[in-house]
Order: structure tokens, then C-alpha cells, then sequence
């Protein structure tokens, strides 16, 4: 066992008997958010256009016909919301960073405004005790930028870069932990292969590009910012379900590693081994995406760490056909909630490549919460949900997998993308009318966590 991570026994609740699992001091404990779904203030002191602001403001894209143009306002009630934080004793606060506030057209002329929003929020989380966990791009691409060809224009790389130069340049003296791109395999799937967000393509061949160019950008940005500073941490954040057969049938099986190999090892083996996965058309014939000599080199840039957003196992049929696991619980997105399944990933991970640290970077469930007539909100399946993934996490670390960190998605409820308003996750319950924030029983049970290091499982 890693050392101070003995299970321990002792009293558990109303004398119930249970195993408590400690984690290390230096383990990060956080919550997660991003720039639009929660900052608001879509149009004001500067900022420009996002590819999500026009998509939102469209009609029929998302439900209710919510979008993010106020969200948590965040952008106004940052102070209470890191007083939240600190009254959670979160140690580390992980957030995006919109590039279009910063940079309205995305290239060229600065917005000071933004930038001075972004430095009045880290020396807010610093002045509390909490580290800043910034990542570049979490989606809000700016909409100039689209018009300019988007993911599928190979500069884009490069404009990626300046802008994570500046960042860097203007709070890189304070700010340790650089991600640079946010689940890129949402951003090929759902923007260019299933039309989902924007820019709402259905174009296989558009996906793969897109998906280079992601890739590349994350090379560049990691260059700029090592350029900057290099003593910095960079990582990259990807969203992982693993691939799971959905019986031991040796269709399954096949179908299950053919799985993997074209949506999770499609961006783990560039960026961890400068490859592409034999299974993915890369290079070859004419729905394969265009590469030029070294791109894959520039794409492994060495990693400080390797962020890890899970939130349910995928189980793969042969047949194509979805499943639904009868005794299984589902979250309200939908999403089957089967906790094993984060530690077969990591473990599938640690033996099939040389990890550096792994941070997960979000984990969490989205319920239908209610204020209560007491005033709380009493979500027992978040906090069970946050339990279990605990566990395994644990697990892991006793594996082997040198996971250092644990970050909820999310802090507050929010904007959840072509959900609107419907899907809360958050810690902290928002009612978006009053913009009134209340704790939830998970928050407070998180906040236990953190304070004793300590997990308990019956």
C-alpha cells in the first residue's frame, strides 16, 4: 500500500461498521467549472464573441432557449463564489479561462478588461488558500476565429499559441498549473461528427482534422508556455470512459478494442507516444486528416500532467445497439453510474503507456435537486456517487497509478451546455432566478473529506 493509505477501521456512522481510506496530505482535493457556463457577462466590458454565444442565442439548439449570457454570473459574484470555496476547504480550484474575453477576435488586439478580470480572480483564490488550475480552452472558441475556418484551419495552432503566451505572460508569476485543451475529443465528436455543438458539422473526414489540429494546438500552446516560464506545469485534460465489452463474447471483445482504439487511444497515443493508433485512417486515403512531417513529435510535448474527466464506463456491443443495465442506476443525464469501472481505466492506462501524474479533473452526476421546505438540499446520490468514485480512486493509487488529485464537476450548477439550465451538477445548488447559492449535503460531506483526508466505505 501506498504509505498513509492503510485502511483504517473504526466508528462509522450510527454505528454502522466501515473502512476509512486516507489519502496523502499533498493530495489535491478541488471542484471544477468553466468560463461559459458559468461567468455570464456575455457581451460586456470587451469581450468579444464566442462560438457558443451565437450557437446559444440560435433558436433550437438549446433547450428552453437558455443560454449562457448570465449563467452563475459568476464574472460579477466571483468573491462570494471563492468565499464558497473556501468554506468548503477546497484546496484547489480548477476553471477556464475564455478566450474571447481576453482576446475579442481571438488574434490581435487585447482586451485589458479581461485580462484584469482573469488577475482579480487568481489573487482572489491565492489570497484563500486556493491554488489556481487554469485551462486555455473550454470550448468558447471565438466566433471570429470560426469564421476564419475554426478547428479545421491549420493556423490555428498558432493563434492558440499567442494566446496561451499572454496568459501565461500576465499570470504565469502566480499560476503554476497550465491545461491547455478540455476533453478535444468532445470537441471533434460533437461539434464536427454528430452536429451536436457547434459548429454543428456532420463531417467525418472535418472530425479527424479537427481533431489533429486540436492536437497540434495542445503542442504549440505547450511550447509557448514553457517558452514563458519554464518552470511551469503543463498538461493536457481528456475525457476517458474506457471501452468496456458488453459480454465476453469475442464480437464484444473486438468490438469493444476497436472502441478504444479509435475514441480513447485516438488521443492518448499522440500525445503520450507520437503515434497514431493502427486502427485510425491517419495519413492514408481521402477521409484520413492531413498531416505534415513532424506534426506527431510537436503533438507528444512532455506532460507534467495528464488530467482525466470521467463520468461513466462505456460498454461496447457488436451490434452498435445501446444498453441499459437492468439494476443499474442512471444519472440524470442519462449516464449508467458504475464507480469500478474509473479504476479498470486507470489501471488499463498504467499498463499500456508511461503515465506521468494523473489528476482527475472531473468526476461527478448530475441529479434533480430541490431546495427542501427546510432550506437544504439534500442530495444523498451525489454524495454516494462522489463516495464510490473516491474509493476506486484510492484503489488505484494502491495499483500503483500515481493520481495526485480529485476535482468535482462542478462547484456551482450551471449552464450545461445544449441542456441549458436543466442539469445540475454542482456542489452548491444556484437558483438561477435569484442567483441565490445554498450548499448542498454533498458539499458539506465533501468538505468533511477534505478536512480528514479520509473516504469511508461500508
Amino acid at each position: 500500500m501506498v504509505p498513509d493509505e492503510r485502511p483504517q477501521g473504526g466508528p462509522g456512522r450510527e454505528g454502522s461498521d466501515l473502512t476509512a481510506y486516507s489519502f496523502p496530505p499533498e493530495f489535491v482535493w478541488g471542484a471544477a467549472t468553466s468560463a461559459y457556463q458559468i461567468e455570464g457577462a456575455w457581451n460586456e466590458d470587451g469581450k468579444g464573441e464566442s462560438i457558443w454565444d451565437r450557437f446559444s442565442h440560435t433558436p433550437g439548439k438549446v433547450a428552453h432557449g437558455d443560454t449562457g449570457d448570465v449563467a452563475c454570473d459568476h464574472y460579477h459574484r466571483y468573491p462570494a463564489d471563492v468565499g464558497i470555496m473556501t468554506r468548503l476547504g477546497l484546496k484547489a480550484y480548477r476553471f477556464s479561462i475564455s478566450w474571447p474575453r481576453v482576446l475579442p477576435r481571438g488574434r490581435g488586439a487585447v482586451n485589458p478588461a479581461g485580462l484584469d478580470f482573469y488577475d482579480r480572480l487568481v489573487d482572489s483564490l491565492l489570497a484563500a488558500g486556493l491554488d489556481p488550475y487554469p485551462t486555455l480552452y473550454h470550448w468558447d472558441l471565438p466566433q471570429a476565429l470560426q469564421e476564419d475556418g475554426g478547428w479545421l484551419e491549420r493556423d490555428i495552432g498558432r493563434w492558440f499559441a499567442d494566446y496561451a503566451r499572454l496568459m501565461v505572460e500576465r499570470l504565469g508569476d502566480r499560476v503554476r498549473h497550465w491545461t491547455t485543451l478540455n476533453e478535444p475529443k468532445v470537441v471533434m465528436s460533437d461539434g464536427y461528427l454528430l452536429g451536436l455543438h457547434p459548429p454543428a458539422q456532420r463531417d467525418p473526414q472535418a472530425a479527424r482534422q479537427a481533431a489533429h489540429h486540436l492536437l497540434l494546438a495542445h503542442g504549440l500552446a505547450a511550447q509557448a508556455i514553457r517558452s514563458v516560464r519554464p518552470n511551469l506545469d503543463v498538461g493536457i485534460v481528456l475525457n476517458l470512459s474506457g471501452a468496456e465489452p458488453a459480454s465476453p463474447s469475442e464480437a464484444d471483445v473486438q468490438a469493444a478494442e476497436a472502441a478504444w482504439e479509435t475514441e480513447e487511444a485516438l488521443f492518448l497515443d499522440p500525445i503520450l507516444e507520437a503515434r497514431y493508433p493502427a486502427a485510425v485512417e491517419i495519413g492514408r486515403g481521402g477521409k484520413a486528416p492531413f498531416i505534415r512531417a513532424g506534426d506527431l513529435a510537436l503533438i507528444a510535448q512532455p506532460l507534467d500532467y495528464l488530467g482525466v474527466n470521467f463520468y461513466s464506463r462505456r460498454l461496447v456491443r457488436a451490434d452498435g445497439l445501446a444498453k441499459r443495465i437492468e439494476d443499474s442506476e442512471y444519472t440524470d443525464m442519462g449516464w449508467e453510474v458504475h464507480a469500478p469501472s474509473l479504476r479498470t481505466l486507470l489501471q488499463r492506462m498504467q499498463r499500456e503507456y508511461q503515465l506521468p501524474p494523473v489528476y482527475i479533473t472531473e468526476n461527478g452526476a448530475a441529479f434533480n435537486d430541490q431546495v427542501s421546505e427546510d432550506g437544504g438540499v439534500h442530495d444523498a446520490r451525489r454524495q454516494e456517487y462522489i463516495r464510490a468514485h473516491l474509493t476506486q480512486v484510492h484503489l488505484a493509487r494502491q495499483d500503483g497509478v500515481d493520481v495526485r488529485g480529485y476535482f468535482v464537476w462542478s462547484l456551482l450548477d450551471n449552464f450545461e451546455w445544449i441542456h441549458g439550465c436543466s442539469k445540475r451538477f454542482g456542489l452548491v445548488y444556484v437558483d438561477f432566478e435569484t442567483q441565490e447559492r445554498t450548499i448542498k449535503d454533498s458539499g458539506a460531506w465533501y468538505s468533511h473529506v477534505i478536512a480528514s483526508r479520509t473516504v469511508e466505505e461500508n
